[in-house]
């Protein structure tokens, strides 16, 4: 009798059953934000220009557009929504650090906030804008 590997047959069942959900996502439509962070560092004689970048957004947000930082492999947490206020808790490891976020949103097309990092190099703040530009596809 001829069988198929476990490990092959687990692999088709995973692909198979997520093929709808993938499909789902990708036709999914978000809102395409320009946001803008600049960070400053207590001490710094000067100050380092400014970030724009592009996201696609969820409609409804579950973190902060473009508040994710993979390269510092920072990690959002107990985010809140009061009123036009969000807050959030940030927690860094490349290098150590813990902050905390605030946007304030103007309506349902631009933002302001900031997010207050300590670490054992110095504090650092990173003041945050944004606006929505239209709709996207496959928001993030």
């Amino acid at each position: 009798m001829n069988r198929m590997p476990y490990g092959l047959l687990a692999a088709t069942l995973v692909v198979l059953a997520s093929t709808p959900v993938v499909r789902a996502i990708a036709d999914d439509k978000g809102e395409l934000w320009e946001t803008t962070s600049q960070m400053s560092m207590e001490g710094m004689p000067m100050q380092l220009p400014a970030t724009t970048l592009k996201v696609c957004s969820v409609k409804e947000w579950k973190e902060p557009p473009g508040a994710v930082d993979k390269q510092r492999n920072c990690k959002n947490s107990n985010m809140k929504t009061v009123g036009n206020k969000i807050t959030w808790d940030v927690q860094c490891t490349g290098p150590t650090m813990t902050g905390a976020g605030e946007i304030t949103r103007n309506g349902t097309d631009s933002y302001t906030g900031s997010i207050k990092f300590t670490s054992t190099q110095g504090n650092m703040t990173i003041k945050l804008a944004g606006h929505k530009i239209g709709g996207c596809d496959n928001p993030q």
